[in-house]
């Protein structure tokens, strides 16, 4: 990939970042994994990730940023969502380039501030904000989901599945071609993204929501926490605490009627990481007052 022209690698880590990586290679997997289980959204996904990509261009936004695929990541889930909720029409390819392209205007506002102490990261916060305006302009009928018959098989599937449904695939290839190409990438990520989505697939299961579970609709969410928490720290606690708290909030999210998207995602994020800092900064004041009096 180091010979591949800088806008196709830029595109490559776009894809890769949805996870959370920066690795051409896995991004070429999740384009594998969506040209192989729903050739139908690939159209927008890659009109999603080139219209983040030249919007940033254009403004002339730092190009290691660019180049890292940080500006075309949320193009490429809205790409997919509106290419899987909508109806072809003129109007759609419109409102992907606009969507993607005041997602990158979002992304760079915030990256601007995250060098501040404490900052949050941004992770697929436009993709949920906008999707939720986008679909309430434009609602969408209900997933029809599935039953099967619960057994070795399927539960296999479903947890594949699981991390297909990041990118709003219910293939178990797609999760799978996701999963190997996180390991290219590193294979830790890979652990915790299987991780996360069986412990939504066991909560779902426990729920006695079957066709939730089997669907790998229970999974997604809790997979991206999992990676976005073990990214962050190497204790093993982190990622557990926001496997739990994402299960907690999704309920709540869907109380609200809001389609969930990857707000629990994002919320358990958010929470987390703003109480390990807390917890962090008020450890570092008080070991600095016990200096203190040491000293008088």
């Amino acid at each position: 990939m180091n010979h591949c022209p800088d806008w196709a690698t830029a595109l490559c880590n776009g894809f890769s970042q949805i996870f959370l990586q920066r690795h051409p290679l896995c991004g070429v997997l999740c384009l594998l994994a969506i040209l192989i289980s729903n050739p139908t959204l690939l159209g927008g996904a890659l009109l999603g990730a080139v219209a983040g990509l030249l919007t940033a261009q254009r403004r002339g936004y730092e190009k290691s940023q660019r180049q890292a695929g940080l500006y075309s990541y949320n193009g490429v889930l809205l790409g997919l969502l509106l290419s899987h909720q909508l109806a072809w029409s003129a109007l759609l390819p419109l409102l992907i380039i606009a969507s993607a392209g005041f997602s990158s205007l979002l992304v760079h506002q915030w990256l601007k501030r995250i060098t501040q102490p404490y900052g949050l990261m941004l992770y697929t916060a436009p993709f949920v904000g906008l999707g939720w305006l986008l679909l309430g302009l434009h609602p969408a009928p209900e997933p029809v989901i599935e039953l099967h018959t619960v057994n070795a098989l399927t539960l296999a599937q479903a947890l594949f599945k699981g991390v297909g449904q990041v990118m709003l695939l219910n293939h178990s290839l797609a999760g799978l071609l996701i999963v190997i190409g996180l390991c290219l990438s590193h294979w830790r990520s890979a652990v915790w993204v299987v991780i996360g989505s069986l412990a939504g697939l066991a909560w779902s299961l426990y729920q006695q929501d079957v066709g939730t579970a089997l669907s790998g609709l229970g999974g997604y969410n809790t997979a991206l926490t999992a990676l976005a928490l073990s990214l962050q720290t190497r204790r093993l606690w982190l990622p557990l605490i926001s496997i739990v708290v994402t299960l907690l909030l999704t309920p709540a999210i869907s109380a609200l009627g809001l389609p969930l998207l990857t707000a629990p995602f994002v919320l358990s994020c958010w929470l987390v990481s703003s109480g390990v800092r807390l917890l962090s900064r008020k450890s570092v004041e008080t070991k600095a007052q016990s200096r203190l009096r040491i000293e008088r």
